[in-house]
């Protein structure tokens, strides 16, 4: 009898008894990693193989996305998201130290770095901006090491950080998770209060007191917000903020929902963006954002319709939200409130964040899809959109002493789908569409001489983009 014939089902690696098992050794390299890691370093040093340039300060470091990705969420966000950073081969780094982030570079390609006294102070900080927790942990062990009565009062003061301006992921995973903080009672009670003042915005005003109120700032200056709106045949998440002082677009935190056509607008330093399409549906929620901790919340009333191509704008403490158009939604309760689809509003609502409802109050004299809306000198200007036929360059303003609007100078261009907001007391609009195409252009009204004029554009068309600005400190307009 053959081998074969003595072969039964079963594990088809192991032969039939009698016949002698093959050697075997499974072998797992030690040295491998570290030889390899050794070899891309050496690449790295050479210039060879790189794939982005690091610019910090007047320094250039070159590196590998990949190794960078691998070592720091920070940088695995930054270039595998849409951020415009995941597209250029010269990234600038901003509001970190050069010697620190070489040192951090060093260790993600080495795996090894000495914190020491004169590094400390600039390592910690780069590391918690990169989110590398294992740099943190030794740069925190070591100023454990050095407290004595010669350098403990600097550290002392740490018990007047303002914790509830921290981010909830720093405040949770580092402050919150440190074994000196657990041990002490009066700790805890400190993050137990700054938990709930991020957790509980609504009673943020109840909760004011010392810890709570930014220092005071380097400077102050306004930003502007482009938020949502639609790019590359979908609508988009994605928020851009410029700044007049630097002239530059940066990207921030992006919105929870892509929106197009989305309403934009800032009360009490928040900005708001209001319904929109996010490419299937539209939609009635409404998101948050605050610039202090760069994230977005959605605990905000939704307004009484789905709409998109609505405008939004604050006058007198209240967010008032401006026409639109309304389709078929998945939700049947749209459908009770609104029989007719894709309706042209020309009627608007108001919101009252003190008791998170919305209100209708008076009717614009033009029917306006697309619209934008900004507040000017105690007025509510409805600017361009579209009357259901054709893109309008018209513009009026409403009085809310009377309760009623007024026509005033029309824009040089026809806008539809538009971005509009105040800078310096005029008013700029921002992108939407005309006649034929998308635009990147922008003008600016004067109401001193009731003009238009054309001012320079941004670097992208933007189609239902919103527009927002903000003050800001020197510190936070550098955070992200």
């Amino acid at each position: 009898m053959d081998i074969t014939s003595r072969c039964t089902l079963g594990d088809p690696n192991k032969l039939p008894e009698g016949v002698p098992q093959p050697a075997r050794m499974p072998y797992v390299s030690d040295k491998h990693p570290r030889q390899t890691l050794e070899v891309i370093n050496l690449l790295r040093k050479h210039r060879e193989l790189c794939d982005v340039v690091l610019v910090v300060g007047a320094k250039k470091i070159y590196a590998h996305r990949v190794i960078l990705s691998a070592c720091s969420p920070y940088f695995r966000a930054m270039f595998t998201g849409e951020l415009a950073e995941s597209r250029q081969t010269e990234v600038v780094i901003r509001d970190i130290d050069e010697r620190a982030m070489e040192l951090l570079i060093d260790f993600a390609y080495t795996s090894q770095v000495t914190v020491e006294e004169g590094n400390v102070q600039t390592l910690l900080p780069a590391a918690c901006l990169l989110q590398l927790a294992e740099i943190q942990e030794a740069c925190c062990e070591f100023l454990k090491r050095q407290l004595d009565p010669s350098n403990c009062l600097g550290i002392r003061v740490l018990q007047h950080v303002r914790l509830p301006l921290l981010s909830p992921k720093f405040l949770v995973g580092t402050v919150g998770s440190d074994p000196l903080i657990k041990s002490d009672e009066e700790c805890r009670d400190l993050v137990d209060e700054a938990k709930n003042y991020l957790l509980l915005p609504q009673e943020r005003p109840l909760m004011q007191g010392p810890r709570t109120r930014p220092r005071k700032p380097i400077r102050c200056g306004e930003v502007l917000f482009a938020v949502g709106g639609w790019c590359s045949g979908d609508a988009i998440s994605s928020v851009e903020r410029y700044d007049p002082q630097t002239n530059e677009w940066r990207m921030v935190a992006s919105m929870s929902k892509r929106r197009c056509g989305v309403g934009v607008s800032v009360l009490d330093d928040l900005l708001y963006a209001v319904g929109g399409h996010d490419g299937s549906s539209y939609l009635n929620s409404v998101e948050r954002y605050d610039p202090k901790t760069n994230q977005w919340s959605s605990d905000v009333a939704p307004t009484s319709t789905c709409r998109t191509s609505v405008g939004v704008a604050v006058l007198g403490g209240y967010l008032y939200a401006v026409g639109g158009q309304d389709g078929v939604s998945c939700l049947n309760i749209v459908e009770r409130y609104i029989q007719i689809s894709k309706l042209i509003y020309i009627y608007f609502f108001r919101y009252d964040p003190k008791e998170n409802k919305w209100t209708r109050v008076a009717s614009m004299s033009t029917r306006r899809l697309g619209v934008a809306v900004a507040v000017l000198g105690g007025f509510l200007y409805a600017v361009g959109g579209s009357d259901g036929t054709s893109p309008l360059n018209t513009v009026e303003r409403y009085n809310p002493q009377e309760n009623r609007w007024h026509t005033v100078a029309p824009m040089g261009t026809r806008r539809k789908h538009l971005g509009c907001a105040v800078y310096q007391d005029m008013i700029y609009s921002v992108g939407g569409r005309d006649d034929t195409t998308e635009l990147s252009s922008a003008e600016r009204y004067n109401p001193r001489t009731n003009q238009w004029s054309l001012y320079g554009g941004m670097n992208y068309r933007r189609l239902g983009g919103g527009v927002g600005v903000i003050k800001m400190t020197h510190c936070e307009s550098h955070i992200w």
